[in-house]
């Protein structure tokens, strides 16, 4: 999915693999915080993270667990209920792909409250972006526009991928690439003297 570095959508609707990578690096959570960045989920997704029985925990798996309790205790990530509505789509959608209830339900109530939804689930991506919802991101995207906007330094870019990997995440070369291609529209940027937005404003609710 073609990404623009230079804006993000604030507000987002994260599924069960984005709040993994997400939190996969306390580095890139703190810096997407501080940028004024915020995520919630659906019930559907808590399940997946938190209750659904796994048939083989791994201490990755139960870290992640751990920084998501902690996180949603201090407001973070808040969970949210699916309307009838949103329960419907999600019907509607599942005919269209066979994805996840978590990715599906994180689509609908995305597009119920037309806000950003941030997965990194390339069948996701492409279905959300199929019904017409655009405001559709991923981590590694996230990354990219933290970079573009100068919110981490060379040594904490670095600490996100050695973080990322150290808990069996599967997106190093995509976050590395991320960083790559903000480099190179910071270059673009600087030599057009074009000054870029920091983030697309989300629309009230």
């Amino acid at each position: 999915m073609a990404i623009n570095p230079a804006q993000f959508h604030l507000v987002n609707v994260a599924d069960t693999c984005s709040v993994w990578n997400i939190l996969s690096s306390a580095t890139l959570h703190a810096a997407a915080k501080r940028a004024g960045c915020s995520f919630c989920i659906t019930d559907v997704v808590r399940y997946e993270l938190l209750v659904k029985p796994r048939s083989k925990p791994n201490p990755s798996d139960t870290e992640l667990q751990k920084r998501l309790c902690i996180e949603q205790a201090l407001g973070g990530f808040p969970s949210h209920s699916c309307s009838m509505a949103d329960l419907s789509l999600v019907s509607a959608l599942e005919q269209r792909k066979k994805l996840g209830k978590g990715e599906l339900s994180s689509i609908a109530f995305a597009m119920r409250i037309r806000q950003a939804v941030i997965t990194d689930d390339l069948k996701a991506a492409k279905l959300a972006r199929a019904s017409g919802h655009d405001l559709t991101q991923t981590t590694p995207h996230l990354l990219a526009w933290l970079d573009f906007n100068g919110a981490l330094t060379n040594v904490e870019k670095q600490d996100v991928l050695t973080q990322h990997i150290a808990l069996n995440g599967s997106l190093a070369e995509h976050l590395a690439r991320a960083i790559e291609m903000a480099g190179q529209c910071k270059a673009n940027a600087s030599g057009s003297g074009a000054t870029a937005p920091l983030a697309t404003k989300p629309p009230a609710l």
